[in-house]
């Protein structure tokens, strides 16, 4: 009997991008009638979009920006040839163990994907309180140095990333004036809308100032148990986005929390699982549609 469940349930897990269960009840996109999760051809033909898959190469290397040097995660496809490009960057808990499991997600979906680690070439130990400016720079110079690698496909990369490293990616794009040129779009999970530095009040009820100048499309992911105080920045930072007629788009998952992409086995739920599935294939296929 445990062989048949376990049979189910991976059978279940392979329609996950497509089954559509997974309902954002607050981002009520809707394209005509349907709401933006609805799969026509699935529902009428019982066709499935199944994501390709990758076998991925990693690797360690390190670049410097002015007297720092920063540590990076390479993960590319172990196949030969150039790929749309991905920088990722981490948030507060840093580059640990389990992050380096998500870079590696996102490359098997057949990107070349740089995460810098910003925190050792600092001297700063993970989950930080206060934010340190000089990291932005940091993640900066990695963007330079993944768009000049050979192994690119295109002109242009997109800035991925979660929670604080959604803050630092963002005025990258906004504040370093790489959106557009440089960078195609931006995804992030959970991301940290307001500058960490900000008064308690500001990191309630307002959003940082740098998101209104976002042009480039953005995709972002939140669980429908998000802490409050960081669901509502992002929601009024998309809300505002959404006024000016900007292309961005809020996906909220029904009965996941914070961190539903990397929590661990020893805590890790089925509603976890479906989630964060779910959301490395939209990335992926909103990825590659905006680095065509």
């Amino acid at each position: 009997m445990p062989r048949l469940i376990r049979a189910f349930i991976q059978s279940c897990l392979l329609m996950i991008p497509l089954v559509g269960i997974l309902t954002a009840a607050h981002a009520e996109e809707q394209t005509s009638d349907f709401p933006w999760w609805w799969d026509a051809k699935w529902w009428e033909q019982g066709t499935l979009e199944v994501p390709s898959n990758y076998a991925v190469d990693v690797r360690w290397l390190s670049y410097k920006n002015g007297d720092t040097e920063v540590s990076a995660m390479l993960a590319r496809p172990k196949k030969r040839g150039k790929y749309p490009g991905i920088l990722f960057q981490h948030g507060r808990r840093g580059l640990d163990q389990l992050i380096q499991l998500k870079v590696r997600r996102l490359a098997a979906r057949g990107f070349v994907v740089l995460a810098p680690e910003v925190f050792s070439g600092r001297f700063i130990d993970p989950y930080p309180i206060e934010h340190d400016y000089a990291v932005e720079d940091d993640v900066d110079k990695g963007l330079d140095l993944l768009l000049s690698r050979p192994d690119i496909k295109g002109r242009k990369v997109c800035l991925v990333s979660h929670t604080r490293g959604g803050y630092m990616t963002l005025k990258v794009a906004v504040t370093k004036g790489r959106q557009e040129k440089d960078v195609a779009c931006y995804v992030s999970w959970y991301p940290h809308m307001q500058d960490p530095n900000a008064p308690e009040p500001l990191q309630v009820y307002s959003y940082a100032a740098e998101a209104d100048g976002l042009k480039i499309p953005a995709l972002i992911f939140i669980g429908e148990d998000e802490q409050y105080q960081r669901r509502r920045s992002i929601e009024s930072a998309v809300n505002s986005l959404k006024a000016k007629g900007r292309p961005v788009q809020l996906i909220v998952y029904p009965g996941v929390g914070r961190g539903f992409d990397f929590r661990p086995d020893t805590v890790r739920t089925f509603a976890d699982d479906l989630a964060s599935k779910d959301a490395n294939w939209r990335a992926a296929k909103f990825i590659r549609q905006h680095l065509r």
